[in-house]
């Protein structure tokens, strides 16, 4: 059975900037409003679910609420430096300075932060964060950056 949550319809979304180094267009520094979505492969268990929407719609929103509103940093870039102040991200790319008030940036462990990576990572955080019953064979979390444009990201439980 597959269980799905479209994020657009339950309010699971938030806005960030980000930029993607040697892109000709995506380089500069931008924003998106994003939409998180998830879906769930496994067996209907003994309490007639594959797992409850609530708690999983609780853990979609704390993702929502780390990142609204925040610039993402690929932290495993090798065309981004990032140096840290104390109270300051400074970051150089692409013959570009950007500085940054520390509370406003997330530095990803990624190498860009595209869609298709925040989908894996964001997949691989649920599956550390919520504790998913056996009857749950995959996990997949859909990012979007525009409507339209999802990036999917599975991992098999098995």
């Amino acid at each position: 059975m597959l269980l799905e949550i479209d994020g657009g319809h339950a309010g699971i979304r938030f806005s960030a900037c980000h930029f993607i180094p040697m892109h000709d267009k995506c380089s500069r520094l931008h924003g998106h409003s994003y939409i998180m979505r998830l879906r769930l492969e496994g067996d209907v268990g003994d309490n007639g679910m594959v797992m409850d929407f609530v708690d999983l719609k609780k853990a979609l929103r704390g993702f929502v609420d780390e990142y609204d509103h925040m610039t993402l940093l690929p932290g495993k870039s090798k065309e981004v430096r990032i140096t840290q102040a104390d109270d300051s991200v400074e970051v150089l790319t692409c013959g570009k300075r950007y500085v940054f008030p520390k509370g406003d940036v997330k530095i990803l462990p990624v190498a860009v932060t595209t869609a298709e990576e925040m989908a894996r990572l964001f997949t691989r955080m649920l599956l550390e964060r919520v504790p998913f019953p056996r009857n749950v064979r995959s996990v997949s979390v859909g990012i979007d950056e525009e409507r339209g444009q999802t990036a999917w990201h599975t991992e098999d439980l098995a």
